[in-house]
């Protein structure tokens, strides 16, 4: 998405973020999030309150980039290649976008809010990405027919926040992304009917 279609909201949201990421979230300012946006206090504050309330903006960074794969995914790639490919993508942009303790802190407030829980919401783009990937695979008889189809969404949906909680516990010691390809394969030969199992080669 250029920067022309972007809104001004998701502008502040992706500057901050790489302000968080390089600078670190304590050494940021508002200024200096204003000055990276090329927007003003003005809209900062039409959207935000304070520095504190975009540390619960990460799904939009989540969205921003599964709206993007929609569009973009190779249609000849098979549903396997798919869902490497947008796991790829997710761990590769976690570990060079989104630092580690912030996230931590995110996930955390997740599980003990008493409000809405973004990682959960149906509507998200990740979860009609993963509709239209497991769709396609469905259609082609290559997933186990012992779970439905919102079973098979939500086993991938945990299996990838399992990978993300355990990286978040390790402080982020070990390669997310090359973690992620070992365990992804194991994953995968458990939803796969077993004569599929070659598409993991």
């Amino acid at each position: 998405m250029s920067t022309k279609t972007k809104s001004t909201k998701i502008i502040i949201v992706e500057a901050a973020w790489d302000l968080f990421y390089k600078k670190g979230y304590e050494y940021t300012t508002i200024d200096d999030i204003v000055e990276a946006s090329h927007t003003s206090k003005g809209s900062f504050y039409h959207y935000f309150r304070s520095k504190s309330e975009l540390l619960g903006t990460i799904t939009f960074l989540f969205d921003e980039m599964n709206e993007r794969l929609i569009n973009g995914l190779d249609r000849s790639s098979n549903p396997v290649r798919k869902l490497f490919f947008i796991t790829e993508e997710l761990f590769n942009m976690i570990e060079n976008r989104i630092p580690e303790a912030l996230l931590a802190e995110y996930m955390a407030l997740q599980i003990t809010t008493k409000g809405a829980r973004t990682f959960l919401e149906s509507d998200r783009a990740y979860y009609r990405l993963l509709r239209q990937i497991f769709t396609e695979g469905q259609e082609q008889g290559i997933f186990t027919e012992d779970l439905r189809m919102n079973e098979l969404i939500r086993a991938f949906a945990t299996f990838e926040r399992g990978i993300v909680y355990d990286w978040c516990l390790a402080r982020g010691n070990y390669t997310l992304t090359e973690y992620g390809r070992t365990l992804f394969k194991a994953f995968c030969k458990g939803v796969l009917k077993e004569e599929f199992h070659y598409l993991l080669d």
